[in-house]
């Protein structure tokens, strides 16, 4: 089983993420489950949400507490408090300006880091930074977890024509730009 879990604020897609990546999952071959957890619930407070995925059905609905995976989508939230409980090795997935190399210098060598400026990405698609598609593709292209092609079918499956077209736009875009080190 594979765990991820999902630091943002309220209105940058947290949640809609870890669906999108549960339902990727499932068109690739296996089962996954998204849910989130908020605390206040309202725009910009901190929220976090989880996936499993695994090749066996999957019901434990309770928070991810040492994931193999955390994507952080709010670029204010990288630092040590959200690697809580991280696997040695596991990976860090960051939306921000900052290289792997930096991301590493300032948080530990004890991970692997993937870097992608999704805020930019989504400011100049959307002209809104709600950077959810882009860190799904961050993910992807840093994990292997989910296939592009995939997501691509998960978004467009979710949104109307016009929304999954500029979607697909920023998962292609994000895909390639993402740097792992």
């Amino acid at each position: 089983m594979v765990e991820v879990r999902w630091h943002g604020r309220g209105g940058q897609g947290a949640v809609t993420a870890a669906e999108l990546v549960a339902h990727a999952s499932i068109l690739k071959g296996y089962y996954a489950l998204a849910f989130p957890e908020f605390g206040a619930e309202r725009r910009g407070a901190p929220v976090t949400a989880y996936n499993r995925i695994a090749e066996k059905v999957v019901y434990d609905r309770s928070p991810v507490l040492n994931p193999d995976i955390v994507v952080v989508l709010d670029s204010s939230m990288v630092g040590r408090e959200v690697l809580y409980g991280l696997k040695k090795g596991g990976l860090v997935v960051a939306n921000t300006v900052r290289k792997p190399s930096e991301l590493a210098e300032i948080l530990g060598r004890d991970y692997m880091y993937a870097a992608i400026n999704a805020t930019k990405i989504a400011l100049d698609v959307f002209r809104l930074p709600i950077v959810n598609t882009a860190m799904t593709a961050a993910l992807a292209a840093a994990s292997r977890l989910v296939d592009l092609e995939h997501l691509v079918d998960a978004v467009r499956s979710r949104f109307g024509a016009r929304l999954a077209s500029l979607n697909e736009l920023v998962l292609r875009k994000a895909f390639e730009l993402t740097e792992v080190g």
